[in-house]
């Protein structure tokens, strides 16, 4: 398969996977990550039509650190799947802590609607979860289809 078709499907399914933990985070109630209708709201400036452009702007992003992901595991040089896995997995630790603090800091600051402007720890906590997700799922499709931009 071509490294950049299966760059894309992994960014489609970790992008996928992220949003599934992130919904579901949501939807028990532990914390209030609703990601999707949080970005497309930046666009919007309202709640009512923020989910289709979220979701457009989450998956086109996802699909695009996908691609800095494949670059990076790249580099470890990866010699079987579950190295792949690994290697994503500890990308998207490293990633779920920068945007952890990146969104209670600076994000949540400047949201255009109140309700996402209170993102404290649980929210982080479960964008950290969401983004290790993320990068086990890209390590994984990556793994399985052998792609690499370095060998």
């Amino acid at each position: 398969m071509n490294h950049v078709i299966a760059t894309v499907i992994a960014g489609i399914v970790g992008t996928a996977g992220m949003s599934i933990v992130l919904w579901a985070v949501t939807r028990s109630g532990i914390a209030p990550a609703p990601m999707i209708r949080a970005i497309g709201s930046m666009f919007t400036g309202s709640y009512d039509n923020s989910f289709l452009p979220g979701l457009i702007t989450h998956f086109i992003v996802g699909i695009l650190i996908a691609f800095v992901y494949a670059l990076l595991i790249s580099l470890f040089s990866p010699t079987s799947v579950a190295a792949y896995i690994g290697a994503g997995a500890m990308i998207g630790v490293f990633h779920g802590v920068s945007f952890g603090f990146v969104l209670v800091i600076a994000v949540a600051e400047h949201h255009p609607l109140e309700q996402f402007r209170d993102a404290g720890s649980q929210v982080a906590l479960a964008h950290f979860v969401g983004h290790v997700v993320y990068g086990i799922l890209v390590g994984t499709v990556l793994g399985i289809t052998g792609a690499r931009f370095f060998y």
